[in-house]
């Protein structure tokens, strides 16, 4: 039985996921993956389409791109020679990607009030790290986990713990802001408390119908449902 969740939640830190919580990285994904299926002489495929498949990290992007299907592998020298190409056009464009609105006004609020922050994503570091520089949010985290950092990566709950281990937090104090069914899963396998914002990259599902603790308009709207613990 599912316990109910009383607000506010005591919380000592908070970890939030990057494509499609921060920043709106859609636009740039899905040039990117079209411009290597021109490049293969591929039939481009319609940018919503291709957001829908952005959430598992790019190699399952460029699989997905490649066969049309959420859930289908292409032939390996198929993926392997398409991969460098989607990296090279990727890598143009990175830093036109923007933070969502209320991002930065959030983080700030969200320092003001004393939680330490941290982001956590399925984007590999070479484009992460860079990517947070170069807009200007990676002064914000004192712990960046990108997808290739850990033996895991979400749905996986090991980023989490490590997180929570790296604040010296309990687990239950963790809280994980993100936007798709990855960070639920990961959140409830951790033992984390879990919001989304309804804005991102799930599939193209809507949030409210996973398992989670409260959907927010945008990161300020976090701050009315916790405390400092």
């Amino acid at each position: 039985m599912v316990q109910p969740v009383h607000f506010p939640l005591g919380i000592s830190a908070i970890v939030i996921d990057l494509d499609g919580t921060l920043l709106h990285t859609a636009p740039e994904l899905t040039e990117a993956a079209n411009r290597m299926l021109r490049e293969m002489d591929y039939t481009p495929v319609a940018p919503e389409l291709l957001m829908s498949y952005i959430g598992n990290g790019i190699s399952w992007l460029v699989k997905r791109a490649l066969t049309g299907d959420m859930h289908a592998t292409p032939d390996a020298a198929l993926y392997d020679h398409a991969l460098p190409i989607f990296e090279k056009h990727y890598t143009e464009l990175l830093l036109k990607s923007k933070p969502f609105n209320g991002v930065i006004e959030g983080l700030d609020a969200m320092q003001a009030a004393g939680f330490r922050l941290g982001c956590i994503t399925n984007k590999v570091a070479r484009y992460t790290e860079p990517l947070l520089k170069g807009v200007g949010l990676a002064k914000y985290f004192e712990i960046v986990l990108s997808g290739d950092t850990l033996a895991e990566k979400k749905p996986h709950p090991l980023p989490l713990l490590h997180a929570a281990k790296f604040f010296g937090v309990p687990i239950e104090k963790l809280l994980l802001i993100g936007d798709s069914l990855n960070d639920t899963v990961a959140a409830r396998a951790a033992g984390c408390p879990v919001f989304c914002v309804p804005y991102g990259y799930n599939h193209g599902e809507p949030v409210d119908s996973l398992f989670l603790d409260a959907v927010i308009a945008n990161l300020p709207a976090a701050l009315p449902l916790i405390k400092r613990a």
